[in-house]
């Protein structure tokens, strides 16, 4: 090639020293370059891309893409083959180089190692491009809430990179890169340092995946961290939840193998909400029930056939014992409270807002300074945060209102208007005495 162009350089009357030929080489590989250039991104690129903008005809309009409308949009959108089409132009300076330019001419070195760095570069940004595509072609597959596929992209791109800068340095000083793999066994430890926490993150979100720990779009509660919200996101180092009040939380990723959290999921799985909240019933107004009591009780259908059954069954026991009924102190009885509890019982049974393949029961705690607490427990079958109060609320609102019809009073500490009251009462009483 040298030969045939000094024999044009002479027939044209041009000098044709070294320096002459090496600048024309140059300046024909430039030349090449940029024509190859203008034809990628200036025809080839745009006309693929135009093959992909077009909306298929045989979609609809609100309908989703297509998988392989989805696959262009997203090669497209990372310019996957922008970076390629770069990559390959500095192949082709490479290759050019090689065959215009002698082995022993000084400025082939320079080209090579420029070109490699070139082609290096691209090479990593386009498996940047492909990583970047597969994420998000997967992140509305259910395999993107199983798997950290995020932090293992991430952590290819982080081992991509180390691999690309050992070649860079090799390439700047000559040496093989495998000398510079072969060192990297000093290096381990300083490498554990600097990469400690993406290392820690890609281990966490494998067991988090193995174990089926943690999911994109779990409910994620981690005081520790002022966390309790969804799970936005799961990458190589960090997990980002937002909070209920709309703030974001970022927790390490290894922070939720050696710490402890709660994941929501399982209320969703099993379509129940629990409900665990107690009234407390005022002691003193707990009695035995009289036969006044019986009678207006029956009226209510969820009681009727408790009712009849329990005085059946008491009759028979205390006549069976020889007991006198006529005192209270003397046998069984029914209470108020007793009835009342039967009565939340019956209301969670029938009830429509409540899970009834989960426990659901109504169960008396410990008396203390604030009355005789009584626990509704069960679960709500709607999950969602509003529904759930919905239900919730209906269920003690009508608590509230029916107790009084079976004689029982809620304890509350005084108020003022009760304290009024009392004032009022007293004075009136000073007001009639002479």
């Amino acid at each position: 090639m040298k030969e045939q162009l000094t024999r044009w350089l002479e027939a044209a009357g041009l000098p044709h020293s070294d320096p002459m030929y090496l600048l024309i080489v140059l300046a024909l590989i430039a030349l090449t370059s940029l024509l190859v250039h203008w034809l990628l991104h200036r025809i080839a690129l745009p006309v693929l891309d135009r093959q992909v903008s077009p909306v298929d005809p045989d979609e609809s309009v609100d309908a989703p893409p297509s998988a392989a409308r989805r696959w262009k949009n997203a090669l497209f959108a990372h310019h996957i083959f922008t970076r390629l089409s770069l990559t390959f132009q500095g192949v082709l300076v490479y290759t050019l180089a090689r065959i215009l330019l002698d082995t022993d001419t000084a400025a082939l070195p320079v080209i090579e190692v420029l070109s490699h760095l070139w082609i290096i570069l691209f090479a990593l940004l386009a498996v940047f491009s492909i990583l970047d595509a597969l994420g998000d072609m997967t992140a509305s597959m259910k395999l993107a809430s199983r798997l950290p596929l995020r932090g293992i992209f991430q952590g290819v791109k982080l081992l991509g990179a180390i691999v690309a800068l050992i070649l860079a340095i090799a390439l700047l000083i000559g040496k093989s890169p495998l000398i510079l793999f072969s060192g990297l066994g000093a290096m381990t430890a300083i490498l554990l340092l600097i990469f400690k926490d993406p290392i820690l993150g890609l281990v966490a979100g494998i067991q988090l995946s193995a174990n089926d720990m943690l999911r994109v779009g779990d409910w994620l509660e981690m005081p520790k961290y002022g966390a309790d919200g969804d799970v936005l996101d799961i990458n190589l180092t960090t997990v980002k939840v937002r909070n209920w009040d709309k703030t974001i939380t970022s927790i390490p990723s290894y922070a939720l193998i050696s710490d402890s959290f709660k994941n929501w999921r399982n209320i969703e799985q099993v379509h129940g909400r629990r409900i665990k909240r107690a009234i407390h019933i005022d002691a003193t107004s707990v009695r035995f029930t009289t036969d006044e009591d019986l009678a207006r009780l029956r009226k209510s259908r969820l009681l009727t056939d408790y009712i009849e059954q329990k005085v059946v069954e008491i009759e028979a026991y205390n006549q069976e014992q020889g007991i006198d009924p006529s005192s209270p102190m003397n046998g069984r009885h029914l209470t108020n409270l007793g009835i009342f509890r039967a009565y939340l019982v019956a209301s969670l049974a029938a009830s429509e807002h409540i899970n009834h393949d989960l426990t659901y029961m109504v169960r008396q705690l410990e008396p203390g300074t604030d009355g005789i607490p009584l626990e509704i427990y069960g679960f709500a079958n709607q999950t969602s945060w509003v529904p759930y109060e919905g239900i919730q609320s209906d269920i003690f609102d009508h608590v509230f209102a029916v107790i009084s019809e079976f004689g029982l009073r809620l304890h509350q500490s005084p108020t003022g208007h009760d304290i009024r009251q009392l004032g009022e009462s007293l004075a009136g009483t000073s007001a009639v005495q002479p």
